[in-house]
């Protein structure tokens, strides 16, 4: 799908404010409520919006413990990364989980309610995935960034 200043502009509106009525998104992207709609619906018909959600306050929520794990497997074990890919999406404590180049195979993104819970993970289940080689966690004191969820569409 080929994508104008228009789209542009709707999507990263609609990334800053996932609720906006129609009219309030034609009005600031300087469309007719009509013409607005039938390119909201395209665009999530060609997969560009997938979807809309509520972001959650993970400490107000008793999430207080973030880390960053990285991970290393056996490679010579047959379907390692199968296996474990499999492994990861069964744990609910991973939030997000990359195959990055380097000295690891993996980055996981964890969220603990504190730091017995994540302990708890790391010991009971993240130590026990077979082909476990090496495990280095980072837990995160301060976030001074995180726009994962937005693109950097600009204003179009």
């Amino acid at each position: 799908m080929q994508v104008d200043a228009i789209d542009t502009r709707i999507l990263a509106a609609l990334q800053s404010n996932g609720r906006l009525s129609n009219q309030d998104l034609a009005d600031q992207v300087a469309l007719s409520p009509s013409a607005c709609l039938r390119r909201v619906r395209t665009l999530e018909e060609s997969g560009l919006i997938r979807g809309y959600r509520a972001e959650l306050d993970a400490a107000a929520l008793g999430f207080e413990l973030e880390a960053i794990v990285q991970v290393t497997l056996d490679r010579s074990r047959e379907d390692w990364h199968g296996e474990f890919m499999q492994q990861v999406q069964a744990f609910e404590e991973v939030t997000a989980a990359y195959v990055v180049t380097g000295p690891c195979n993996y980055i996981l993104q964890l969220r603990c309610r504190n730091l017995a819970a994540f302990s708890d993970f790391i010991v009971e289940k993240l130590n026990k995935v077979p082909g476990m080689r090496d495990i280095c966690s980072h837990l995160v004191m301060k976030t001074l960034k995180d726009t994962r969820d937005h693109l950097p569409l600009g204003r179009g």
